[in-house]
């Protein structure tokens, strides 16, 4: 992997930090905008870089804001780099709206689910109207700004050779 692919991929996790401080007030904690640098990396450097961002991203997100489901959140990162990965197949395969439908349906409603049977069904029902808020700001943040971002960040991939 070239340094300038790990260079971006490192700033958009870092990006998730300020995303994850970015709190939008919901039913159980807050909504944050720290999946839309993993969309982000999905889009522009691809599935496995946006799986790294995503995992990776959340882990830092949920330790920045005190690990409230423990070792549970080993669990979300997984989901998290799984559905960033079928995003950026979608997204590059020019679905860019399936994609984002998928991903606010994946991490609003299928992600949560194991924590039904781990947790309680009333942490998943309580859990799911704040996730879909912010699997919709991300996503639709993500949509709209992804063209414009591409534009300055493949020059600078084509340039060096680390554009998939």
């Amino acid at each position: 992997m070239k340094s300038t692919k790990m260079a971006l991929i490192a700033l958009l996790v870092a990006l998730t930090a300020i995303g994850a401080a970015i709190k939008i007030p919901a039913i159980i904690g807050s909504v944050a905008l720290d999946a839309f640098p993993a969309l982000l990396a999905a889009a522009i450097l691809g599935g496995p870089s946006g799986a790294v961002v995503g995992a990776m991203g959340h882990l830092l997100s949920a330790l920045l804001g005190g690990m409230p489901m423990g070792p549970f959140h080993g669990i979300v990162a997984v989901e998290m780099a799984i559905l960033a990965y079928v995003f950026a197949v979608l997204y590059r395969k020019g679905m860019k709206w399936q994609a984002g439908i998928f991903f606010i349906l994946g991490n609003s409603f299928a992600a949560p689910l194991p924590f039904m049977f781990l947790m309680s069904e009333a942490f998943y029902l309580s859990i799911v109207p704040s996730l879909l808020i912010g699997s919709a700001l991300n996503t639709i943040l993500a949509l709209i700004l992804i063209p414009r971002l591409a534009r300055l960040v493949e020059p600078i991939l084509s340039r060096v050779g680390t554009h998939q």
